[in-house]
């Protein structure tokens, strides 16, 4: 089964269509979008958002996990490299970020990395239907 972790205000960031107007609304948007995508594909998906949990964003998952990681500036980051160092295969786990250091801090434990387009790309090709 595919494993990814997901950045998810990195992935967010990587479009300007007004997410910040309503940052909770667009995480839950994109969890939901995630969750269908996992089950639909059968992927062991988890989400990271910087920040404080919001009930919101937890209820629009059923099949993924969803994480918070409060402590300022790229704590998603610290805590995906975390979740990835205590996990007991890293190498099968691919995280997706734009993020450089991130994707350096991913390389260096040993996992794989893909930007956030390419995760996009495949979630509007599954909404599609293709």
């Amino acid at each position: 089964m595919e494993r990814l972790i997901v950045d998810g205000m990195n992935v967010l960031g990587s479009r300007p269509d007004g997410w910040w107007r309503d940052r909770p609304a667009a995480m839950a948007g994109l969890t939901r979008r995630l969750d269908a995508l996992a089950a639909g594909e059968e992927i062991d998906l988890a989400i990271v958002f910087d920040g404080r949990p919001h009930r919101r964003v937890e209820s629009a998952a059923e099949t993924i996990a969803v994480g918070f990681a409060p402590g300022g500036p790229d704590a998603a980051d610290r805590e995906i490299v975390a979740r990835l160092r205590a996990d007991h295969e890293p190498g099968s786990i691919v995280v997706v970020t734009s993020d450089r250091r991130l994707r350096n801090s991913v390389k260096a434990v040993g996992a794989s990395s893909i930007p956030a387009g390419d995760l996009l790309r495949r979630l509007e090709a599954f909404e599609r239907g293709e």
